[in-house]
């Protein structure tokens, strides 16, 4: 019988502003051509997946250098680390496994990030430590030390095969390199994570089927919405209307804002229902 419970986080809009378009305004990009007129055009007259368009527009910009040089891992890493965060985000975590801790010690209360931007960004903000594991969008570097290929991309169902590897406990560095290792059989009762012990909070249509794979089988779906971008409210109350959402909240997190206390219930009753499970298993 597991004790975890697993709150997994989209980044882009959800934990913070929009990091790819945040880090092209830092190089001197003009984001919104890059994004209608050279990203657009890819998704609408070619059919391309949007993060692999997303991705090699980036490289054509890398590669141009017509802004700044090359987009190297050290620009990347030092975006990371500087890109601002929504509010209450940088104590979220400690507050929720303190409110766990204070009513269902033996309950162990995990953090994961599943994002469809870029690794060597989002593993180097202030909160990458918080989490037990990151799966992100990934480049290959060239020769001139700038981003050259992609060399792992996260999309839509994507996403769904890291909530199986935290199902299975296919997490660290021991399954690194062993990219077949999820289709892995494990016995329900031997499960790390069941999915009815998963919270996914995440904001567009890349989160879609974790929220519907996650609601699906009893855990908690949570729509989020950046309040400085209103356009997106509406695109985020469609998840309501077609039940995919638990509910949907602004992408606030302090102690006073409506989401982190809809989490912080969501992670106890999680708590309460593992502590009275074990307790009958017991007998």
């Amino acid at each position: 019988m597991s004790d975890v419970i697993a709150l997994v986080f989209d980044f882009d809009d959800t934990l913070a502003p929009d990091s790819t378009t945040g880090l092209l305004e830092s190089l001197g990009v003009d984001t919104a051509a890059f994004w209608k007129e050279s990203v657009g055009p890819l998704l609408s007259d070619d059919d391309w997946d949007p993060v692999p368009a997303y991705l090699y527009r980036m490289i054509e910009l890398s590669r141009a250098g017509a802004h700044g040089g090359p987009i190297t891992r050290e620009k990347l890493r030092d975006w990371g680390a500087r890109l601002p965060l929504h509010d209450g985000v940088t104590t979220l975590f400690q507050r929720l496994r303190d409110a766990v801790r204070a009513t269902h010690p033996k309950v162990q209360l995990e953090f994961y990030l599943i994002s469809s931007g870029i690794g060597d960004v989002v593993r180097n903000t202030p909160i990458a430590h918080e989490f037990t594991e990151i799966w992100a969008s990934e480049f290959a570097y060239g020769e001139d030390g700038g981003i050259a290929f992609a060399r792992r991309l996260v999309s839509f169902t994507d996403k769904t095969r890291y909530i199986f590897h935290i199902q299975k406990g296919i997490i660290g560095a021991e399954f690194r390199g062993k990219p077949f290792e999820v289709n892995r059989k494990v016995p329900a009762d031997r499960l790390r994570v069941p999915l009815r012990q998963m919270v996914f909070v995440g904001d567009g249509y890349t989160d879609i089927p974790c929220f519907s794979l996650i609601r699906g089988q009893g855990g908690y779906a949570f729509g989020v919405w950046d309040p400085r971008h209103k356009d997106q409210r509406s695109r985020a109350w469609g998840f309501i209307e077609e039940g995919r959402v638990s509910n949907l909240n602004q992408a606030r997190y302090d102690d006073n804002a409506e989401l982190y206390q809809l989490l912080e219930v969501a992670v106890t009753s999680l708590a309460s229902g593992i502590t009275l499970n074990a307790r009958a298993y017991r007998g």
